[in-house]
C-alpha cells in the first residue's frame, strides 16, 4: 500500500531526491513550480531573490524553501553566489535568455567552478530563435503550437487556463529534464545546460493529435473531434441543477453502459462513431441529462464504467469521497492545496515550510 502523502508541514528530510542540491534564482509562473515538485520530492531548495523582496512564506508554489535575500548586482553577494553554487547539483532559472550571463552566472561561468552541476533554464521562447527575446505569456507560447487552436467551441479558441504552457509544457518539462541530466551526471561527471521551452513542451504535448491528423482522424475544425467536445459520447452536459458531469464513454463496452443506464434505446444512437450523426445525438444527450440533478446522476452513474464524473469545482474537489479518501488535497497554514505528487512506496514526499537563510551558513554547509 502506498504511503499517504503527508497532511501537515514537516521539516525532517524525506523523498526519493533527498541529498540533492538546488539553487532557484526567483521568478513566477513554472519555474517556482517545478521547484515545488522537486523540493516536496526531497530536494534542499535554496531559492535566492531580491533584498526587500518580501516571498511569502507560506505560498503554496514556495513551500519547502530555504529563501536568501541578495543584491546579485553586488560584487561580493556574486561572489557568495558562485560559492554556493560550488556544491549544488542543480541550478534553476526562468529569466530571458542573456540575463543569467549578465549577472555573472551564465552557464560558462557556473560549470567553470561546478563541472558536474546541472542548469535548468526555463522560458517561454527558447534560448534561441527569432522569438527568444520577445515577451510572452503562456497563452502566447501555446499559440503557435497548435494547441490553442484545438480547444474551445466553435466559435473561437479558450484558453485552457496556463496548465498547457507554463505548468503542463514548462514546469513538468523542466523538472524531467533536470532529473534526467542528474541521472546522466551521475554516471558521467559532467553537466550541462536544460533548455526547458514551453513552447517546446506545449508542442510535444501534442503528440498523439499529430498523429491523428497524420491518420486522418482528426480535423482541424474544433467541437467536431471526439476528444474536443465534438462526438456525444465525450463531453460535458448541464443538468437539472445548473450543475454539469462529464463522461467519456468512448470504448464500445463504456458506451454499451452509457446508453442502459441513460435510457438511449433509440436506433441512432448504435452508430457510435457516425460522426455526421454526433451533433444531433449531442442534443439528445443534452436534453436527457437535463432531465435529473447532478447528485441524481452521480447515483445512477459514478463509479460504474461508463467513465463518467462530476464536474467540480475547487472548493467542491477537496469534500469529495475518492479526493477525501487519497488525501489528495490537505490544508496548510489555513490554506487547502493539492498534496505532493506523484507518491512514492519507501521514500515518501513531504510538505516542508518555507524559512529564510543565511547564504554563508549554507556554503559551509554544502561544502563537500
Amino acid at each position: 500500500m502506498l504511503d499517504k502523502p503527508a497532511s501537515q508541514s514537516a521539516t525532517r528530510t524525506s523523498g526519493p531526491l533527498a541529498g540533492y542540491r538546488i539553487v532557484e534564482f526567483a521568478g513566477i509562473g513554472p519555474g517556482p513550480f517545478a521547484c515545488m515538485m522537486l523540493a516536496d520530492m526531497g530536494a534542499e531548495v535554496v531559492t535566492l531573490d531580491r533584498v526587500g523582496a518580501k516571498k511569502n512564506l507560506k505560498s503554496v508554489a514556495g513551500r519547502g524553501r530555504k529563501v536568501v535575500e541578495l543584491d546579485l548586482k553586488d560584487d561580493a553577494a556574486v561572489a557568495q553566489v558562485l560559492d554556493l553554487l560550488a556544491n549544488a547539483d542543480a541550478l534553476i532559472e526562468g529569466f530571458r535568455p542573456g540575463v543569467m550571463e549578465r549577472l555573472g552566472f551564465g552557464p560558462d561561468a557556473v560549470l567553470a567552478r561546478n563541472p558536474r552541476m546541472v542548469y535548468g533554464r526555463m522560458t517561454g521562447w527558447g534560448q534561441e530563435g527569432p522569438l527568444a527575446q520577445a515577451a510572452g505569456h503562456d497563452i502566447n507560447y501555446i499559440s503557435v503550437t497548435g494547441a490553442l487552436a484545438a480547444i474551445g467551441g466553435k466559435d473561437k479558441p479558450v484558453p485552457p487556463l496556463n496548465l498547457v504552457g507554463d505548468f503542463g509544457g514548462g514546469a513538468l518539462y523542466l523538472v524531467v529534464g533536470v532529473l534526467a541530466a542528474l541521472l546522466e551526471a551521475k554516471k558521467s561527471g559532467k553537466g550541462q545546460v536544460v533548455d526547458a521551452a514551453m513552447c517546446d513542451g506545449a508542442a510535444s504535448l501534442m503528440s498523439m493529435f499529430f498523429d491523428m491528423a497524420a491518420a486522418g482522424r482528426w480535423t482541424e475544425e474544433r467541437e467536431s473531434n471526439f476528444l474536443d467536445g465534438g462526438a456525444h459520447f465525450y463531453g460535458v452536459y448541464e443538468c437539472s441543477c445548473g450543475h454539469f458531469v462529464s463522461i467519456g464513454s468512448i470504448e464500445p463496452q463504456f458506451y454499451a453502459l452509457l446508453r442502459e443506464r441513460a435510457g438511449l434505446s433509440e436506433a441512432d444512437f448504435d452508430a457510435q462513431m457516425d460522426r455526421n450523426a454526433w451533433p444531433a445525438l449531442k442534443q439528445k444527450l443534452v436534453e436527457v441529462f437535463k432531465t435529473k440533478s447532478r447528485d441524481e446522476w452521480c447515483s445512477i452513474m459514478e463509479g460504474t464504467d461508463i467513465c463518467f464524473a462530476p464536474v467540480l469545482t475547487m472548493n467542491e474537489a477537496p469534500n469529495h469521497p475518492h479526493m477525501a479518501a487519497r488525501e489528495i488535497f490537505v490544508t496548510r497554514h489555513g490554506v487547502t492545496q493539492p498534496a505532493p505528487a506523484p507518491r512514492f512506496s519507501r521514500t515518501p514526499s513531504v510538505i516542508r515550510d518555507a524559512a529564510k537563510a543565511d547564504i554563508g551558513e549554507l556554503t559551509s554547509e554544502w561544502k563537500r
